[in-house]
């Protein structure tokens, strides 16, 4: 087999896709109002692959929990300051972020 046979999962290309990236290089993505936090307690793929599969009502469950949520000013203005770099990967037309998690 080749790799122009092998078939990705829809989780597998996201993993490809996620990186950290500094705060400064998502700043303009806020300003669109196209983030959103994705809680530690989630696995950042498995909520891209949700969203990007339109797994409307798993979507729903962790919106309606909290551990998805947009980003704030107050968000903004920590991720500023701390000058952070977090784990985010795209899934259109949002921008899913999440912070590594505290030693």
């Amino acid at each position: 087999m080749t790799d122009v046979d092998t078939v990705l999962t829809t989780a597998e290309k996201l993993n490809l896709e996620t990186a950290k990236i500094p705060w400064n290089e998502l700043q303009r993505l806020y300003a669109q109002g196209v983030v959103l936090v994705i809680s530690p307690n989630i696995d950042l793929v498995t909520v891209a692959s949700a969203f990007v599969d339109d797994l409307a009502e798993q979507v729903k469950v962790w919106l309606e929990s909290g551990d998805i949520r947009k980003s704030t000013d107050d968000d903004a203005r920590t991720w500023h300051e701390q000058d952070i770099t977090m784990w985010a990967v795209a899934a259109a037309p949002w921008v899913l972020v999440q912070e590594e998690p505290k030693a």
